[in-house]
């Protein structure tokens, strides 16, 4: 079934901030202006997305949504970057979605929970956990309102659900990847024309995370975000997997965009 899989890399706008927010202690108050991307992975039995980028409150009055958080990330987001608008401008019907697979639950990450009647929403229990009780220094990046929901959740268990396979033909596969926040989940698609793509989302923000030249500026535990990395790179060596990552505003343009896409 790979060659009915297909990898669309859709943006969710960007957000303007500084470097030290993205690569800790470095260039302090330097801007820096990254990528909200999000993924959309479709699938001869259902729809997948990976994350949904901001919330649509976040067009519509940032400051209301996110308050002082503004003050540090800037959104550069219309309606149409919403992930809703976004998949029916693909005429992608948001009642196919079978799974919304969170990466984590950061207020740029967790705009599509509660928007797609028929999803199963994958999550690390321990993810949703801390989410509601996270820690003074995360606080902020949690919104309550985007996550705070009655949804159909699907809970992972960290290293015991690790390799989680979506429809157990080997497709879509995660990755339990903590250290930017406590349940951190990477998504493996198994393409067959353009090879496995290792979504790392916030695992490896840019390019300088992957290399182990940098941390993020925002993390719950760096010890296990190096681990992580580490993780990313003995799993993208082993299957020959193109990297994708989270937020880097020199790497993203070089992927193709939705409507385009990657099989």
């Amino acid at each position: 079934m790979a060659q009915d899989l297909r990898l669309y890399m859709i943006s969710g706008g960007s957000l303007k901030t500084q470097v030290q927010y993205i690569k800790m202690n470095q260039g302090l108050g330097d801007p820096y202006e990254i990528p909200v991307p999000y993924f959309l992975i479709t699938h001869p039995r259902g729809n997948v997305l990976y994350d949904g980028g901001n919330a649509l409150e976040v067009a519509q009055d940032v400051r209301a949504h996110w308050g002082a958080v503004a003050d540090a990330y800037e959104p550069v987001m219309s309606e149409d970057d919403f992930v809703v608008n976004r998949l029916q401008a693909m005429d992608i019907d948001p009642a196919s979605v079978r799974y919304v697979v969170q990466s984590h639950l950061h207020l740029d990450h967790s705009g599509a929970i509660g928007h797609f009647p028929n999803a199963e929403y994958v999550v690390q229990r321990r993810e949703l956990e801390y989410a509601y009780t996270p820690d003074w220094f995360q606080k902020p990046a949690y919104i309550r309102q985007d996550f705070d929901r009655d949804v159909n959740w699907l809970f992972l268990d960290g290293e015991n659900d690790d390799g989680y396979d979506l429809f157990g033909d080997g497709m879509l596969k995660t990755l339990f990847t903590p250290g930017h926040a406590p349940g951190h989940t990477s998504l493996v698609v198994n393409l067959e024309e353009s090879g496995p793509m290792m979504l790392a989302a916030d695992a490896a923000y840019t390019r300088d995370h992957y290399n182990n030249e940098a941390l993020p500026g925002l993390l719950h535990s760096a010890s296990d975000c190096a681990s992580s990395v580490q993780k990313i790179r003995r799993a993208v060596d082993a299957l020959g997997a193109t990297v994708v990552t989270g937020h880097d505003p020199d790497e993203w343009p070089n992927f193709k965009k939705a409507p385009e896409f990657y099989s």
